[in-house]
């Protein structure tokens, strides 16, 4: 058996499979089909400091080999975490990591405040990168200046482990890496999801409420995989690969890229016990090809 543990900075997983936010709730959901303890870590869904309805239906459409998703950070709001979702999980013996979005600098800095005095949350993930939300969200991820600025601000109140989520709708994904390694980003995490478009051609009319939305699924991996490829040569701090997961043979490959640890997103609605799976892939691999621990990996591609 392989060592599994692997580090982001200083934050310890006992195996680098997580579970990406928005596709695992706040792992209470997934209780009857898996042991939520086993894995790395679970990132819940998105939260922002004010509550919000996110965007009108219809908001999620079936593609080839993916899915667009504009739900829109629907949420109850920090203070409704504080108080009832964080007594539920706290007690998980995995890391549980909690999305934070924002509209604003302000509202960024709000709720990242309020989630650094949950003792049991060891780390936050920045979302610098959501394509469904009209105001913030992606607006920041998107420049050098933009997310140098919410980083840098959210830094200042936050004092644990920082991950930035980074979005793939830009020129150069690794500028954007660099900036926000810059100003206090512990690790990063990439991609979150391209942006697309359906069309009903019967109606003409456009499939999502929001005319576009984000698309992720299997049919991302190749361009998350250039990406996280690219972002770990330009960069010191570890990078958390996602985009397109769908076996172990997958994270294998984000982690031969330079991938710290992966995180496991849509294909969880396909296969709710994908990621349990994914842990005893990795296993297998290492004892296959003689890895004594799965850190060992990590870029460990042979150019």
């Amino acid at each position: 058996m392989a060592d599994l543990k692997v580090n982001i900075g200083s934050l310890e997983l006992k195996n680098p499979v997580m579970t990406a936010s928005g596709t695992f709730g706040y792992g209470t959901e997934y209780t009857d089909f898996m042991d939520i303890n086993a894995l790395g870590g679970i990132f819940v869904k998105g939260t922002t400091i004010e509550h919000r309805e996110g965007n009108p239906y219809p908001r999620m459409a079936e593609t080839p080999a993916g899915m667009l998703n504009a739900v829109g950070l629907q949420n109850k709001g920090a203070d409704y975490f504080v108080d009832k979702i964080y007594p539920a999980i706290k007690d998980y013996k995995t890391n549980v990591i909690v999305n934070v979005s924002g509209s604003s600098i302000e509202s960024y800095v709000a709720c990242a405040g309020k989630i650094a005095g949950l003792e049991q949350i060891p780390a936050i993930e920045l979302n610098i990168s959501c394509p469904n939300v009209k105001k913030g969200g992606m607006a920041f991820g998107v420049t050098c200046a933009g997310a140098a600025e919410v980083v840098r601000a959210v830094r200042k109140v936050y004092p644990k482990i920082l991950i930035v989520k980074l979005s793939p709708n830009v020129t150069d994904i690794t500028e954007i890496a660099k900036a926000v390694e810059d100003n206090g980003a512990d690790a990063v995490s990439l991609i979150n999801t391209l942006l697309g478009m359906a069309i009903n051609a019967e109606t003409r009319k456009p499939v999502l409420s929001t005319i576009t939305g984000g698309l992720s699924g299997p049919c991302v991996k190749p361009v998350a995989l250039r990406m996280v490829w690219q972002t770990c040569k330009a960069v010191n701090i570890p990078v958390i690969g996602l985009g397109g997961i769908a076996n172990w043979k997958d994270a294998v490959e984000f982690m031969l890229a330079g991938a710290t640890a992966i995180q496991v997103g849509t294909y969880n609605f396909i296969d709710p016990t994908v990621s349990a799976k994914i842990i005893e892939g990795l296993n297998g691999y290492c004892d296959q090809f003689g890895f004594k621990s799965v850190s060992e990996l990590t870029g460990a591609l042979d150019i």
